[in-house]
């Protein structure tokens, strides 16, 4: 989050010293304020894209297993592919913190798909439920 707030105060900047180049470039040069417009319209751009790149998501890959058996399908235990990706973050031994600004929601809904997942795997805590998700061949 803190590296999403540095773009975006980097970009306002950006946009305060284009308009201000911009301004000065009218009053020494004597150009139009179609230089003006254009200018914030490509700092617009770029903050639309910078925006985009901020937000885009890779996909989860999953490292194949050694084994080469197949693994079973979260469905068939009754995991939604919300709560299989909040196992998966758990694996890696993030916090509920971690796990809801990585997946864009709160910390509140981590913990009800924490709570669901130890419920449906029938474990006590989160790592003994990541123990029988690898036991189930579910990761």
């Amino acid at each position: 989050m803190k590296k999403v707030i540095l773009i975006f105060g980097l970009l306002a900047a950006l946009i305060a010293a284009l308009s201000l180049l911009a301004r000065l470039s009218i009053l020494q040069l004597g150009l139009g304020r179609e230089w003006l417009l254009l200018a914030t319209a490509l700092a617009f751009a770029l903050i639309g894209a910078a925006v985009s790149f901020a937000f885009r998501r890779k996909p989860e890959t999953t490292p194949a297993r050694s084994e080469g058996k197949p693994k079973n399908a979260p469905e068939s235990f009754g995991i939604s592919p919300r709560e299989f990706e909040v196992l998966l973050e758990i694996k890696k031994g993030l916090s509920n913190k971690e796990i809801a600004e990585k997946l864009f929601i709160s910390e509140t809904t981590v913990k009800t798909h924490v709570s669901s997942l130890l419920q449906k795997l029938d474990a006590k805590r989160r790592t003994q439920a990541v123990q029988i998700a690898i036991e189930k061949r579910l990761i």
